[in-house]
């Protein structure tokens, strides 16, 4: 019998081969989130473009300025998470930030210390790169994720529009200090 630390997902970084796992979670875990508030033809275009296999090749290529990471079921290795950070296209960043593009975990998982788990991971990684700030856009009407990341350091300090496929969002942007 495994007991709770047997079964706990298990965070681990990525490398070049994790692609089409990264697309895979990255629209599953989208659909899961949003699948009641986009159409079926913006969550197809945001599936195929932003959360496409390319798109993580791209990423994932970028070494220096790119980290990825799963959070994988021990026994199965099933993905159940994910984020990615990387240079930030955010209207607030400013030189020597970086920024937390994705992170999403599968409801399920929700509320076990798996998403505090993964942001530690993601701090350690930009200080160990030298950033000064981390940042993150996220849906503004997502109540439960900004409690989440005000807990986690983060605080708003702006918006920004977010498109996903031709549907217009708008999100709040939130930054942590890293130093």
């Amino acid at each position: 019998m495994l007991d709770a630390t047997d079964t706990a997902p298990r965070i681990r970084a990525c490398n070049a081969a994790d692609a089409a796992m990264l697309s895979l979670i990255g629209g599953a875990t989208f659909l899961e989130t949003f699948g009641d508030s986009i159409d079926a033809a913006n969550l197809l275009a945001h599936a195929q473009g932003p959360h496409g296999v390319a798109y993580y090749q791209k990423l994932l290529a970028d070494t220096a300025e790119t980290r990825c990471w799963l959070a994988e079921l021990p026994v199965t290795d099933a993905p159940v998470g994910y984020q990615v950070l990387t240079t930030s296209d955010l209207p607030q960043a400013e030189p020597g930030d970086i920024e937390l593009k994705r992170i999403y975990i599968f409801s399920r998982y929700h509320g076990g210390g798996l998403a505090r788990r993964m942001v530690e991971v993601a701090t350690a990684a930009a200080q160990a790169m030298g950033k000064r700030r981390m940042l993150l856009g996220v849906y503004g009407e997502n109540h439960r994720a900004i409690a989440f990341y005000r807990k986690a350091g983060f605080e708003i300090i702006g918006e920004r529009e977010f498109v996903v496929g031709r549907q217009l969002f708008h999100d709040k942007v939130m930054v942590r200090p890293l130093d």
